[in-house]
């Protein structure tokens, strides 16, 4: 390995349950695992619900099913986007809101999250209070001090945890790490990565009461919703469909937009192979669209981040709305625009003796421009691949292992955690465009903006707390 290396602490973190596929042992906790039931071995069935169970929750769900796991409770404050889980599990009990299912389900031994962002955390949060294993969708949390008590709570808890972002169980995601590590393009000093969301509505204005950004007009609630439930934690306001389903990613108070809801899969090979931390500063250089409510349509956010180890300081720029950023020196345009245009996202890694490219969950990495191009090999295995094919399937199965015994899945909390800790703080400089925010990690505040720190932390309506 070059002097690129890892640290032994995130190398470990994103590549245990590699390392230890197929194996099952033991573990010790402060709260056992499977308290209810003991120990299970990897033949016996897990007992499992789903918070959320349609759309991508009914996805996750129903291969969690497939894979053989006992489904006997499903929880979705919409019934009628859960209705193709309910059919393919009909003897599942359901439930709208969560605390009453987790109140009832005496034998759960794990849950699936997949809501929209702004139940995440105090659904996972009360799950592993209880001893139950949590898999949750990207983004973990809506905000920076969420994401940080998830990481301590699954650390003070030690139940099993894993967020969605499949992409870092697949092969490519390790190519990349091993590409980097071998020093293919020597030192990496930016990154620049892109998507093409959103694809949903943003940069909302016209919709609004005589124009003015604020609350939604009053409709009528669905016999099929329970909108109290959906809302969870969030301050009240009227239901209007404009919201949900799926509408919600938008919205400040129920997403994070398209950086919260791709950042996690297409930032995660940076975050991996370039052992990234806690950046010093964040900026936002461009947006278009942003109001109080709703997210941009296009913005481009740049992060700082100082050396780790070995590795020199990062610039690493964030680009959507189907923004670009340019072609870096040496690499064939034709090449890299094609990609661009063909794949809803990506990333390049531009080193001091070439350039590597991703695609938006780590597959089709290579390089693509720099002094090994006629000669490239792909650099000597060192992260052991996962079994399962489909990369959704294996983090399932990544994580179900770990549920039984086996060793920490790929993405869990102590590392999704301070990933997703650094992507949502990106949606803060939305904010305050054009002013560079100071970050203080240990502190949890920005040093030279009072201003942006209430956004740092949730705004909960009463009876809500972490």
């Amino acid at each position: 390995m070059s002097e690129n290396k890892c640290s032994r602490r995130i190398f470990l973190m994103g590549s245990a349950a590699a390392t230890m596929a197929g194996c099952a042992t033991t573990r010790t906790s402060t709260v056992p695992s499977l308290k209810r039931l003991g120990y299970k071995s990897p033949n016996e069935k897990l007992n499992m619900a789903a918070i959320g169970a349609g759309g991508k929750g009914g996805g996750d769900i129903g291969q969690c099913g497939d894979l053989g796991e006992n489904i006997i409770a499903l929880c979705d404050p919409d019934q009628r986007q859960a209705a193709g889980s309910i059919r393919k599990f009909p003897n599942a009990r359901l439930y709208a809101d969560y605390r009453e299912m987790l109140d009832k389900e005496k034998t759960l031994d794990a849950c699936t999250i997949s809501t929209p962002d702004h139940v995440h955390a105090v659904a996972a949060i009360d799950c592993m209070k209880r001893g139950i294993h949590v898999y949750c969708q990207k983004p973990l949390t809506r905000t920076i001090w969420e994401a940080r008590r998830l990481t301590e709570v699954a650390r003070e808890t030690g139940v099993s945890t894993q967020m969605g972002n499949q992409g870092h169980s697949g092969d490519g995601v390790r190519d990349l790490c091993e590409m980097v590590w071998a020093g293919i393009a020597g030192n990496i000093r930016e990154v620049h990565a892109w998507t093409n969301r959103p694809i949903w509505p943003q940069g909302i204005e016209g919709i609004f009461p005589d124009g003015k950004v604020g609350l939604l007009p009053e409709e009528e609630i669905p016999e099929h919703v329970d909108w109290e439930a959906w809302l969870g934690p969030m301050p009240y306001r009227p239901y209007n469909s404009a919201y949900m389903p799926f509408k919600w990613r938008g919205w400040w108070d129920f997403g994070g937009g398209a950086l919260a809801d791709m950042a996690c899969h297409i930032l995660d090979p940076a975050n991996w192979a370039l052992c990234l931390t806690n950046p010093d500063t964040v900026e936002c250089l461009r947006e278009e669209g942003n109001n109080e409510q709703t997210f941009p349509t296009k913005s481009i956010i740049r992060f700082t981040f100082p050396r780790r180890g070995s590795m020199p300081p990062l610039t690493l720029y964030w680009y959507d709305g189907d923004l670009h950023p340019p072609i870096p020196e040496g690499v064939d345009p034709a090449k890299l625009e094609r990609r661009m245009r063909d794949g809803s996202s990506g990333s390049i890694f531009i080193g001091d003796k070439g350039v590597l490219y991703t695609g938006t969950y780590g597959g089709g990495s290579e390089l693509v421009a720099g002094e090994h191009m006629k000669d490239f090999e792909k650099p000597q295995e060192i992260l052991p691949r996962l079994p399962g094919g489909d990369d959704d399937v294996r983090q399932k199965i990544d994580w179900i292992r770990a549920c039984k015994g086996g060793a920490k899945a790929g993405s869990n909390f102590e590392y999704s955690g301070p990933l997703t800790e650094w992507v949502v703080m990106g949606n803060l400089c939305l904010k305050f465009p054009q002013q560079k925010l100071f970050w203080d990690a240990e502190k949890l505040k920005f040093t030279n903006c009072p201003e942006a720190n209430q956004w740092v932390k949730p705004h909960f309506r009463k009876g809500w707390t972490l």
